[in-house]
């Protein structure tokens, strides 16, 4: 009986292997079999085509026998992913061969395999049914390889040159190819090494996806451009012309409120200019319009090769009232605003180097009435450390990010040097005053340790700890967050151990881009850089803070865009100081409703309260006895 039902059970899987495939199109396939997983779907269940009818014709263009590769560049949430994983799915259910699926490293392979593929092959009967369980012995479904009938399911990273150019292969895909390296070890480029493998097959076919990123600096974008270069494009319900909708054609209502001196917004109404005729459709509206795949170089179909750009204002899962709010939100933050283009736009994004250069920043300084004009509310400065010499800057923080530089200085002398430390007391030290004579004082400093003199820099800051004298240390990379928590590091000098101090470790990349970015404010108010008419911020001082720009590195991998000095400008440390100085500022801990009170109160204009966090000024007069400090700290020791 046992020997009769494995006969059978070996009949059963012969016969499966002989059965023709359905007369299916990937779309048709997904419409039949395909069922979105919990953990990955806004909404699990049956696929249904009409949720995403631009999807449609990539999917059907895997079956096209005249068509050999597929390019989509796509913002998110309009379901790049479920199109490879339908094409994918219906390749092991249909049509199974080989397949290559790349990423751009190893881990992001591991993780798409963990949330896309290993939940579609779970809840797809027709797959679940042709790749091995995971938990069984030598099943050939593991993480990153996952065998079925007729095929092997291999992912792997960029970076690996080994998997891309072995055997031969019918099917390549290839995921985020703007953040693939640009090398595959020392192999050269990895789509290359992945499409060679499959020049033994006449029926091969190779799928690339991404959200594009950098004008100049794309992938993607180059292969889009050798392919039909199609673009979604809908109906007007008023003129009857097709057009891409774009965010140039959006208009949208807004209010702006201020909520703990914070600029919220609202977004009121949005709505779809037509660039044909100028009449103006709702979202529902448009969004319900007939809409078809309009080729600008329909002559690449003849080489074989279809391409197709979406970007997000034709998703169902993204509103264009959280569009526009996205976009509010990301103002005044290069960083912010490149992913609202790229991801949501479906846009490159291009480093318009639109800053002044140094004379257009001489021609911004202003009168200040006193050392310190209104708004400032907190005092940081900003350190730099040298051989022969400290360069400082003082800067004046308020609400919304306004800045005002207030001191730039050198003390001539080595790090080591007790006279050095004591003009720099005097710095720590000082009383800075408004017009009406009431004052502040540093609240808090960074000073870099680098150089030749870091031991000496830990022990001088240790024995500054009640001035608030912190060192630092700068941290390059593009994903080091500009403020960490501060670190225990050891203070050893001629071979001692003389203790411990606190060190801040800051994203200096991250820094300089938010000076760039309040740099780009061109009038006064929230994130704008004052800067006074006087000597010490002269076209020596504008130099230095320009000194340096962003550079694209093709052959880096994690990091392609890098601080470099502009030729010609050497000097950089008046743009050091000021990144420590804003650095401090993040890290302090600080109320600045409570310090405006503390302000208004001490000038008559406010009764003083006692809300948790509220300091005081220094008076015009000399400042207050230290018994006094014990009862209301004063605005300087914050």
């Amino acid at each position: 009986m046992n020997e009769t039902a494995r006969l059978n059970a070996l009949l059963k899987r012969v016969l499966r292997g002989m059965k023709p495939p359905e007369d299916l199109t990937v779309s048709r396939w997904a419409e039949k079999h395909r069922r979105l997983s919990g953990e990955t779907a806004a909404e699990p269940g049956r696929w249904r085509n009409e949720r995403t009818p631009y999807l449609r014709e990539p999917m059907d263009a895997f079956n096209d026998p005249r068509v050999r590769r597929i390019v989509m560049v796509a913002a998110s949430q309009v379901g790049k992913s479920e199109f490879i994983n339908n094409t994918i799915g219906y390749i092991i259910d249909q049509d199974p061969g080989s397949i290559l699926f790349v990423h751009p490293t190893t881990l992001d392979a591991k993780d798409y395999s963990k949330m896309r593929i290993a939940p579609m092959v779970r809840d797809c009967p027709t797959l679940s049914g042709k790749v091995a369980a995971p938990k069984s012995r030598d099943s050939g479904n593991t993480v990153l390889q996952k065998t079925y009938p007729g095929g092997i399911l291999t992912l792997c990273g960029s970076t690996e040159a080994h998997a891309l150019a072995s055997k031969p292969i019918r099917y390549v895909f290839g995921d985020e190819r703007d953040r693939w390296a640009k090398s595959a070890g020392d192999e050269g480029d990895p789509w290359g090494l992945a499409m060679a493998r499959q020049t033994t097959f006449y029926n091969a076919k190779a799928v690339e996806v991404s959200t594009p990123t950098v004008k100049g600096a794309s992938p993607i974008t180059d292969s889009f451009n050798e392919g039909t270069m199609e673009r979604w494009r809908s109906q007007c319900p008023h003129c009857g012309e097709y057009h891409e909708i774009i965010w140039d054609n959006i208009r949208y209502e807004h209010e702006e409120t201020e909520v703990s001196h914070q600029r919220v917004f609202k977004v009121t109404k949005v709505f779809y200019m037509c660039p044909g005729c100028g009449a103006v459709s709702d979202e529902l509206t448009m969004k319900r319009q007939p809409a078809k795949w309009v080729a600008d170089n329909p002559g690449a179909y003849g080489n074989g090769v279809r391409s197709f750009w979406l970007n997000a204002f034709v998703s169902q899962w993204k509103s264009w009232e959280s569009i526009a709010l996205s976009y509010l939100q990301a103002q005044g933050d290069s960083r912010k605003m490149q992913v609202v283009y790229n991801t949501i736009f479906g846009r490159l994004w291009e480093n318009r180097g639109d800053l002044e250069d140094e004379e257009g920043l001489l021609q911004r300084r202003e009168e200040y009435p006193a050392e310190l004009p209104e708004g400032v509310l907190v005092l940081t400065c900003g350190i730099d450390t040298q051989d022969d010499r400290l360069e400082y800057e003082v800067v004046g923080h308020g609400h919304f990010h306004e800045s005002w530089g207030i001191e730039k200085g050198v003390i001539m002398g080595r790090p080591d040097s007790s006279e050095v430390w004591a003009a720099l007391d005097d710095v720590l030290s000082k009383v800075y005053r408004f017009e009406d004579g009431l004052g502040l004082r540093i609240s808090m400093s960074f000073m870099d340790e680098g150089g030749h003199f870091t031991q000496e820099v830990r022990q001088r800051c240790r024995e500054r700890i009640g001035k608030k004298l912190f060192c630092i240390k700068g941290m390059y990379g593009q994903d080091r967050p500009y403020t960490s928590p501060p670190k225990q590091m050891k203070i050893v000098i001629n071979g001692a151990h003389l203790g411990y101090c606190w060190q801040y470790q800051i994203g200096v990349d991250a820094g300089k881009q938010h000076i760039m970015d309040r740099l780009r404010v061109k009038e006064p108010g929230p994130g704008y850089c004052h800067f006074p008419k006087r000597d010490d911020y002269g076209a020596g001082y504008f130099a230095g803070l320009l000194s340096e720009h962003l550079v694209y590195d093709e052959r880096a991998l994690r990091h392609p865009w890098k601080w470099e000095k502009i030729p010609g400008h050497e000097r950089n440390e008046t743009l050091d100081c000021r990144n420590y100085a804003n650095a401090a500022f993040k890290a302090l801990p600080k109320d600045l409703d409570a310090i405006h009170r503390r302000l208004q109160a001490a000038r008559g204009k406010l009764t003083v309260g006692s809300a948790p966090g509220d300091v005081s000024a220094v008076p015009a007069a000399a400042p207050a006895p230290r018994s006094r400090v014990k009862k209301t700290p004063r605005m300087e020791e914050w």
